[in-house]
């Protein structure tokens, strides 16, 4: 082996996301994959693939089951849509993806105790909201996202 200095790494002044965004980012993801079991479980519920709509949606001034099935899909499916818009700007670091992550994840939250006390509840999302929200609160994110202002991470 030949003598001489070691080439040095070049400094980036990129920062280092601290492991709470990879947290975040994996528990969206997950999100993601229950809404998107959410879009289909109700469609094929009620034979939607097999046999397309067959019957009507509204009965009088309220849904039959073929069309609270499809209104749940479809709601399902805009949700799944818009975590991955969120995903894309969490990921980019974007002030306005922290900000809307945090209120989508407290209204979310509300939805799912409601569901808990009653209905049924769905515990991977509790679960994934609840680690979201706990990750969105860690100093060094907010730093990351300019939601906090203090260098040395000392509390006010």
């Amino acid at each position: 082996m030949k003598g001489g200095p070691m080439p040095r790494r070049k400094k980036s002044d990129k920062k280092k996301s601290p492991i709470a965004v990879s947290v975040i980012a994996v528990a969206i993801v997950v999100l993601f994959l229950l809404r998107l079991y959410q879009v289909y479980e109700p469609l094929i519920r009620q034979n939607f693939f097999q046999h397309g709509i067959n019957g009507p949606l509204f009965s009088g001034w309220g849904l039959t089951p073929l069309g609270s099935d499809l209104l749940s899909s479809t709601t399902y499916l805009a949700l799944s849509l818009a975590g991955i818009f969120v995903l894309i700007g969490f990921l980019r670091l974007r002030r306005w993806s922290w900000v809307l992550l945090m209120a989508w994840t407290g209204v979310s939250l509300v939805i799912a105790l409601v569901d808990y006390f009653y209905s049924h509840a769905n515990y991977a999302v509790m679960a994934s909201n609840v680690t979201i929200a706990f990750a969105l609160n860690i100093p060094d994110v907010q730093r990351i996202f300019g939601i906090r202002r203090d260098s040395n991470g000392a509390a006010l």
